[in-house]
């Protein structure tokens, strides 16, 4: 039996600095609009390490889509990039300044993984989502962001494009 229908959100973007931000921000008030608040900071840490992942090694683009998904009594945070070389799990020497964000996200989710998608890959993580929150989809229409600084959208790439569906 189902006792809480799914919800679904996604964000695509460029992963760079000053759009991550930006999406952490998205992330958490989709969370908080479908009462997750408990998941919040935890999302929201996953996403801006699976998105600094894309902004350090995805080639020959920096264009992701970052999905949300709640099926039952679990978040699902996703990221779709365009490279298609899988990630692994490393170990970081203490010294180390970089190399510990699959580390990190294995440690604050229940479950991770990575497969290959089309020209590209997908990596996600899963959260307990213990609500029972009524069904709701993404409406962030009309959300606007701040202009970058010139203006122009050049310095950090276009922004980001969100969609919501209803699944199920």
């Amino acid at each position: 039996m189902i006792r809480q229908p799914s919800r679904h959100c996604t964000v695509e973007l460029q992963a760079v600095p000053a759009r991550i931000g930006h999406v952490r921000r998205i992330v958490s008030a989709q969370l908080r609009y479908w009462r997750l608040d408990a998941l919040i900071d935890p999302a929201a840490l996953g996403v801006t390490e699976l998105l600094a992942n894309v902004h350090r090694h995805a080639r020959p683009s920096k264009q992701c889509t970052v999905e949300l998904c709640v099926l039952l009594d679990q978040l699902t945070v996703s990221v779709h990039d365009e490279d298609p070389r899988l990630p692994r799990l490393r170990v970081a020497d203490s010294w180390d300044t970089c190399g510990r964000g699959l580390a990190l996200i294995a440690a604050l989710s229940e479950s991770w993984g990575v497969r290959p998608d089309g020209s590209g890959k997908v990596v996600w993580f899963t959260l307990p989502a213990l609500t029972t929150a009524p069904e709701e989809v993404c409406t962030v229409r009309g959300f606007r962001e701040p202009p970058p600084p010139d203006d122009t959208g050049t310095a950090a790439g276009p922004r980001p494009r969100i969609r919501g569906t209803r699944v199920g």
